[in-house]
């Protein structure tokens, strides 16, 4: 027998504003039995859940079971920006789009696979536009070098015959109703979620045909005579097949050691206030989407339902070898948080935050996945690399294709990486890691 303890378990740092406005419509339900299946998924997050999906078109007689740590959109996946998005967009860079042409169409092609998955999924499951909206994104450029990287990466999408378009201040003024930004640079192609609503009406429209237990953290998987067991603290479950959704939590099951980079993400909404009047001449249209032209500054989104607005920022990083944060680091990072905003939208200064938050992200050194056949029948769909809701998705989909060896051209190029590469140790890591980001946002300027 092989008996494989969890190190660490999942922590929640801040209540994410996209799960305070969602509401869920399915009971929490937790595994407090042995159950037998014929495929264990651990996470129900963007990969975990597109396993699924993909499985159930795959073996659709067989019994599948997802074990999640929290509950549906309270984890990393609930607080994410939102964007789907089909261009590249390599966080860990200064350019979104640092690569050659058919790395940059490669992308592309992979990133549109999993929205057009995901927007199957949308339409399966009843998603409104308030929770699946392709209404493209902006790369918002408040500084002369943030309108330089926006020519460059302009420049990047004609040499790849890609659709975009170049706003200048008086078109960005009239989108968002901010004086802040000098220009911008619209790509059609990506989708907006609710990211909470998302995981919810995706694990929701799935719940009729697979086994989904909630607050069910896995202590330890062990594999006897070909069957992996996944323990937790009420329950177990025995599966011939194991799929990892847990993205950077992946080291916590024993794999991918000192190889992957867990970095902070800080996030903020507003409180609501009137679409109508002063809400609309201080932040313009209903909804926008921007990203910063410098993937160090801050993304800003504005959503709207129901007569009310409300501005989600998210800007400062942090690299952290442990999982929970102190209250007086996500009360610094609000802080920041309200500077940015104040000085985009200054007559908004006077509504608060009501939500302040952190996410974790995964990146790897190299910019690749933590994906494959890790141990016998065990495969691993992480680390997501800065874009979660797309990366993640195509990971969940090739982990199912993988494990039921559905070949395809697109699993092909999707395992034609390396694997990720080694980190310094630390110290040493947490040392650079830092200062390099320190040093990006220093040169982010107006942009963060």
């Amino acid at each position: 027998m092989i008996t494989r303890p969890v190190k660490r378990l999942p922590v929640e740092n801040g209540i994410s504003g996209w799960e305070a406005i969602s509401r869920r419509s399915f009971s929490v339900r937790s595994l407090d039995s042995h159950v037998n299946a014929d495929w264990l998924i651990i996470g129900a997050g963007f990969a975990g859940l597109s396993a699924a999906r993909r499985l159930l078109q795959l073996r659709p007689d067989d019994k599948i079971v997802v074990l999640e740590a929290s509950e549906v959109g309270k984890g990393t996946s609930g607080r994410n920006s939102g964007y789907m998005i089909d261009v590249p967009h390599n966080l860990s860079s200064g350019e979104y789009s640092s690569g050659g042409a058919d790395s940059t169409r490669r992308e592309m092609a992979q990133n549109r696979y999993a929205i057009e998955f995901a927007s199957q999924a949308a339409e399966a499951y009843g998603m409104s536009r308030e929770t699946f909206d392709p209404a493209g994104k902006i790369n918002a450029a408040a500084t002369a070098r943030g309108m330089k990287l926006n020519r460059s990466f302009g420049q990047s999408l004609k040499v790849a015959d890609e659709k975009h378009t170049h706003l200048d201040a008086a078109e960005m003024r009239a989108i968002t109703g901010s004086n802040y930004y000098l220009g911008g640079l619209y790509t059609p192609g990506a989708v907006l979620i609710q990211p909470a609503d998302y995981v919810r009406q995706f694990a929701a429209g799935l719940s009729h045909d697979i086994n989904l237990f909630e607050r069910s953290p896995v202590t330890s998987l062990q594999r006897e005579n070909g069957i992996w067991t996944a323990l937790t603290a009420h329950g177990s479950v025995s599966a011939p097949k194991v799929i990892l959704g847990v993205n950077g939590h992946v080291e916590d099951f024993g794999h991918f050691g000192g190889r992957l980079m867990h970095i902070f993400a800080y996030a903020s909404m507003t409180a609501p206030f009137s679409a109508d009047g002063i809400g609309r001449k201080a932040s313009g249209r209903d909804r926008w989407a921007l990203l910063p032209a410098d993937a160090m500054g801050a993304t800003v989104r504005k959503i709207t339902s129901g007569g009310q607005s409300r501005i989600v920022i998210r800007t400062k990083y942090t690299y952290d070898t442990t999982l929970t944060l102190s209250q007086s680091r996500l009360s610094k990072m609000a802080q920041a948080h309200r500077r940015s905003m104040d000085a985009r939208f200054p007559d908004l200064a006077g509504i608060p935050f009501e939500h302040s938050w952190a996410g974790r992200l995964c990146l790897s050194l190299n910019h690749v996945p933590a994906f494959g056949e890790i141990d016998e029948s065990l495969f691993s769909a992480c680390c997501e690399n800065g874009l979660g809701t797309v990366k993640s998705t195509l990971a969940g989909i090739m982990a199912a294709n993988l494990a039921t060896g559905s070949a395809s051209r697109e699993l092909e190029e999707y395992m034609n990486h390396r694997d990720p590469a080694r980190l310094p140790p630390e110290p040493f890591a947490w040392l650079g890691v830092n200062s390099v980001i320190r040093l990006q946002e220093l040169r982010a300027g107006r942009e963060g």
